[in-house]
Parts: C-alpha cells; structure tokens; sequence
C-alpha cells in the first residue's frame, strides 16, 4: 500500500472517531438521565423508607456536582464529590456513582482502584446496561493504562455489546 493511502486512512478514522472525552461526557449525561428517571419513580411510588428521599436527593446533589466538576476538569474535587455521594448508601445511586467514580481515577491516573470503581459498577443487580457499558469502557481506559491489554480489550468488547456507540478507542 502506498504511503499516501495510509495518510489518507488515518485522516478518515480521524474524521469519524469519537474522542475518549466526548465518550465519557456522553456516558455521563446517559447515566444521569438514567439515575433521575429512577429516582423519580422510584420516590414517586413511596418505596422509599423514612429519609430515604433526603439521603437520596442529597447523594444525588453530591453526584451531579462531581460530574460537573469531571466535565471542568477538577478530577480530584470531583472523586471527593462522589466519595461524599457514596457515604449516604443510596442502593440505587451507588453504581451510578462508582461508574463515574472510574471514570475520574482514570483521569487521575489511579488505574488500580478504577478497575475496582468499574467492577462494582458492573456487578450491580439490576437493568443497568448502559451504566454497564460505560463502565467497562472505563475499566478498558483502566486496563489499558495498567498494560493489561488482553482484559482491556475484553472490557471494550464487552462496552461495545452493550452499546455500539462504545467503540473499542
């Protein structure tokens, strides 16, 4: 193949891919949709226990700010935000948070305790499949930093059989 066929390649996937930011901005904004819809029925229904509703609007308070200070870039104010979120034990936010939670100790390069965000993520009961998704795709981020290229590749193939948005970076 010519040298100039393969410029012209790299430049088209160029053109077509989807940054690793803007992939995780997305996942973000889907598990926020996904995490108010539940909570709403989920208040909505009165299966909450006495202050439930206040721990829950309170962890999700701390949650939506993380995700806003992912989006600045403040990873480390952000991963406090979300340990904070976690300290109320809302059941149905604590996946939500710990998927994102992977996403921000990627940023911060704390790849070993990403994997282990991500797997709680991930093993959490429920309908979760795009909060799955997105937390495999960071635990592929994970891997991938760790050098364990055989799980990575297994993590992104995994993100991508849950959403084929989510393609292998």
């Amino acid at each position: 193949m010519s040298e100039k066929t393969d410029k012209s390649r790299d430049a088209d996937r160029k053109k077509t891919g989807i940054s690793k930011t803007t992939l995780i901005v997305i996942g973000i904004v889907i598990v926020i949709a996904i995490a108010a819809v539940a909570g709403f029925v989920f208040l909505k229904n009165g299966a909450a226990p006495a202050g439930a509703s206040d721990s829950f609007t309170k962890a999700g308070a701390l949650y939506s700010q993380s995700v806003d200070l992912a989006n600045a870039g403040k990873y480390q104010e952000a991963l406090d935000k979300a340990d904070a979120a976690l300290v109320y034990n809302v059941s149905s936010l604590n996946p939500l948070i710990q998927s994102n939670r992977a996403g921000i100790l990627v940023m911060l390069g704390r790849n070993n305790e990403a994997v282990a965000a991500a797997d709680v993520a991930i093993n959490a009961p429920g309908n979760l499949t795009t909060l799955r998704s997105i937390a495999y795709y960071n635990k592929g981020n994970a891997l991938t930093a760790l050098n364990r290229t055989a799980e990575a590749n297994a993590a992104y193939a995994n993100a991508t059989a849950l959403d084929p948005a989510l393609k292998h970076p």
